[in-house]
């Protein structure tokens, strides 16, 4: 017995609200899409380049940064950041693997030798310290004072404990910034002032905090009270800046 034919079902096609949402994810990931490369700061994808707003994925991109040394420098290249590598040098907990100089930062009395993810951290701060410097004391900034980034101690210069980040120069303290008008705004004789002067250290101090991992200030403790203690050692977005 001959089997009976089936009949065919007739194919359903997208209901037109279907099509309708369809079109509209599709033009919307578009439009992200093109709103991204218009705006590096917030593309995850983007190169980092320094000179750019911080945006959402500034943080992930200097964490990035902060991990990686090769990429790090890649960085400053892309941002046209003048720099000096130098050979690895010291042994043990010493052992600094990243050396460079920034040659065109005004720091003083000497150009230090820092980790690469400081240098960065010292491109960004200088960014925000210029408008600082012109808006709160009307004169842009000359130069700035450091005590240095490497020493081969633990912290505090103790017999045990933790090593300082100081131990790889993956730190620096400053002491003071001194202006092109001539004035000389110290952390040790202006952190207290009420005027123009802590106005701009506080807000010198609240600057750093968005470019380093952990920022110490006269109000941390005694040890800090002619210096900031900048260092990388732990990502931005866990930052310790009490």
């Amino acid at each position: 017995m001959a089997r009976p034919k089936r009949r065919r079902r007739p194919s359903k096609l997208p209901a037109p609200g279907t099509w309708a949402a369809l079109m509209a994810l599709v033009a919307f990931a578009y439009a992200g899409w093109i709103w991204l490369q218009e705006n590096p700061q917030h593309n995850p994808w983007a190169p980092l380049d320094l000179r750019q707003e911080r945006g959402w994925a500034t943080a992930a991109k200097l964490e990035l940064a902060r991990e990686d040394m090769d990429e790090c420098r890649a960085v400053l290249t892309r941002s046209e950041v003048a720099f000096t590598a130098l050979d690895p040098s010291g042994e043990g907990e010493c052992r600094r693997e990243d050396r460079l100089t920034l040659p065109d930062l005004s720091l003083t009395p000497t150009t230090p030798q820092m980790t690469c993810p400081v240098a960065i951290g010292l491109e960004l701060w200088r960014q925000d310290l210029a408008p600082l410097a012109e808006d709160i004391l009307g004169s842009p900034i000359a130069r700035i004072e450091q005590l240095g980034t490497y020493s081969c101690r633990r912290m505090y210069g103790a017999q045990t404990g933790n090593w300082s980040e100081h131990a790889i120069g993956n730190a620096i303290d400053i002491a003071a910034f001194v202006l092109e008008d001539g004035r000389r705004i110290s952390v040790l004789d202006d952190w207290d002032d009420e005027g123009e002067r802590g106005q701009f250290l506080r807000a010198a101090r609240e600057a750093a905090c968005k470019s380093f991992g952990a920022v110490l200030s006269p109000d941390y403790n005694a040890a800090h009270a002619n210096h900031f203690h900048l260092d990388q050692g732990r990502p931005i977005v866990m930052g310790f800046c009490p």
